[in-house]
């Protein structure tokens, strides 16, 4: 095996192994390049299990991926016990240690002089993107269907000041509108029959008169026919 292959091989198997105890949320993941200190093994890997279900959760989820990524089976040590289980997989070795028995050991400073930059979190395939979905407004405040004034925007001086103000009418509109208002009010108006009292001094000089007229007919004397010689 070249030594370009056998650094992918070496990748690929510390990728299986971050991904598992990613899986397990294992807290505090670090990975030491050790190919210069040690001829057994290149990659040193340090999680910690905040007990010990977590840390023998973390070391079957190790084991069981990187038996899928095609791996032998790694070798594992300290499960029963829970604090400090160790995950051999060959070229690279998985410590797995309660927060107090890591701080008491300090791995870190023994294989600690080479870290290697690891991008933790795997890439997740791209979900389609979904069209947004249009909302209705509604006027919630008042618990009624929004009308046309509610559509209307406020002013700095309330809503009063966007409502149009009428022009005041010029004058010569004022005389036409009382014109036109008078001569409706003439034109409405019955016309008033003639006084009682009028009325009543031409029947009596017409009724006077007759009764003259006839008076005198019948009052003058007839005339005496004259003798025939």
């Amino acid at each position: 095996m070249t030594d370009t292959s056998a650094k992918k091989d070496t990748q690929k198997l510390q990728r299986a192994i971050v991904d598992a105890l990613e899986d397990v949320k294992a807290q505090e993941i670090v990975v030491f390049d050790t190919e210069e200190m040690s001829p057994l093994f290149e990659r040193v890997i340090i999680a910690s299990g905040t007990s010990n279900r977590q840390t023998k959760a973390l070391a079957a989820s190790v084991r069981d991926k990187v038996r899928e990524a095609g791996y032998p089976k790694p070798r594992i040590e300290g499960e029963d016990n829970g604090e400090w289980i160790i995950v051999d997989c060959g070229s690279a070795v998985a410590h797995i240690m309660q927060p107090t028995i890591r701080s008491y050991y300090n791995l870190e400073e023994i294989w600690g002089d080479k870290p290697v930059r690891l991008k933790l979190g795997a890439p997740k395939p791209a979900e389609p993107a979904r069209k947004p979905v249009a909302k209705k407004k509604a006027n919630v405040s008042a618990g009624r269907t929004p009308t046309r004034r509610d559509s209307v925007p406020v002013g700095p001086m309330g809503s009063e000041a966007l409502k149009p103000t009428r022009k005041p009418a010029t004058k010569t509109a004022v005389a036409k509108t009382a014109g036109a208002k008078t001569a409706v009010k003439s034109a409405a108006k019955p016309t008033k029959p003639a006084s009682k009292s009028a009325a009543k001094p031409a029947a009596k000089s017409a009724s006077r008169s007759s009764a003259k007229t006839a008076t005198k007919s019948v009052s003058k004397p007839a005339t005496k026919a004259k003798p025939k010689a």
